[in-house]
């Protein structure tokens, strides 16, 4: 098969009529401009242009070759132009997987302007806590606030962070005592996400560096975070909250912090999507956007914004090591 450009340089010297025209027209010198035409001519085995001291002249079958030569350059550059409008108006449909509370606080302020914007995409934004399997689902994207899980199969950007809290209600507290340790966190009743590893415990780090894992007794297990923060406010267990769903409570009284000098894992704001597929247009220009809105909206919700919105793919946890025992250091009530 032919080289393209070689049918695009033929095309240039016969619109210009002469090797030097197109020198100047194209901007490849005129030696180069006839040895690219005589190989051309030597791989179809026919002669396209007669060569005089003086001009150059089209063969009847290079005007014939020429006709369709200009319909293929026509038709790539219509591609082209194809490639571009869809980089300056991406269009087609996406399938957006996102907590019910990101779409309610995060996207629901700002997702009009996007689609005004970008009347060419058809979004489908499926409003779930469960954490969706991207590409066995069909998912273009998934936002998540959870951590961060290894997946080579997954890109990941992330927008910003949240602290997680143990809190409980003073009640509660006050009926079963205030824990000093995290071993005296051991076997308390808890409210909590569904654990993917399928182990209930709450991951405490110190500043040292420490790391320790404390079972609890789990009493409620829910993928929203509204629900457990009231479980938590009446009463029902321990919960590990995002500090952005639990502030007002604890500010109000509703909710105290437990171990506050031991450090628990941030909960990660970040979209994941497909890494072996080519990012689409729209796609590309909806995770400008998250990356436009969700960092200072993250902000305003008391997160910590990501100061590089590149994209990674997660690396692995650290093992952690477990509470010893089940004895119970607890400050009197």
């Amino acid at each position: 098969m032919q080289d393209l450009n070689d049918l695009s340089l033929f095309a240039q010297v016969v619109q210009h009529g002469s090797f030097s025209a197109a020198s100047r027209a194209t901007g490849v010198p005129k030696s180069r401009l006839s040895r690219r035409i005589a190989q051309l001519e030597k791989e179809l085995g026919v002669q396209l242009l007669r060569r005089t001291t003086r001009q150059v002249r089209v063969t009847p079958l290079g005007e014939a070759y020429y006709a369709r030569c200009r319909e293929m350059l026509d038709a790539a550059e219509a591609a082209r132009e194809v490639i571009e409008h869809a980089r300056d108006q991406p269009g087609g449909f996406l399938r957006i997987s996102c907590p019910v509370g990101i779409a309610q606080v995060l996207l629901a302020p700002s997702i009009g302007h996007f689609m005004r914007a970008n009347p060419g995409i058809q979004l489908e934004v499926e409003a779930t806590n469960r954490r969706v399997d991207v590409i066995a689902e069909g998912f273009d994207l998934a936002l998540r606030v959870r951590n961060v899980l290894e997946d080579s199969s997954l890109a990941v950007r992330t927008f910003g962070k949240s602290e997680l809290r143990l809190v409980a209600s003073p009640a509660l507290l006050d009926s079963i005592g205030r824990p000093r340790t995290p071993q005296a966190l051991e076997g308390m009743p808890g409210v909590n996400q569904k654990p993917h590893d399928g182990k209930h415990v709450w991951p405490l780090v110190s500043k040292t560096g420490e790391q320790v894992h404390v079972s609890y007794d789990p009493k409620l297990i829910s993928d929203e975070f509204a629900l457990l923060r009231e479980a938590a406010v009446a009463g029902v267990g321990v919960a590990l909250l995002p500090s952005m769903y639990c502030r007002d409570e604890v500010e109000r009284g509703e909710l105290e912090v437990l171990l506050p000098q031991w450090d628990l894992p941030m909960g990660v704001l970040h979209a994941v999507f497909p890494s072996r597929q080519g990012v689409t247009p729209a796609l590309r220009r909806f995770l400008d956007y998250l990356g436009e809105v969700l960092p200072e909206c993250a902000r305003k919700m008391g997160m910590i914004p990501n100061v590089s919105l590149g994209m990674h793919v997660a690396p692995p946890t650290e093992p952690a090591q477990r509470a010893g025992g089940k004895a119970k250091e607890l400050e009197a009530s």
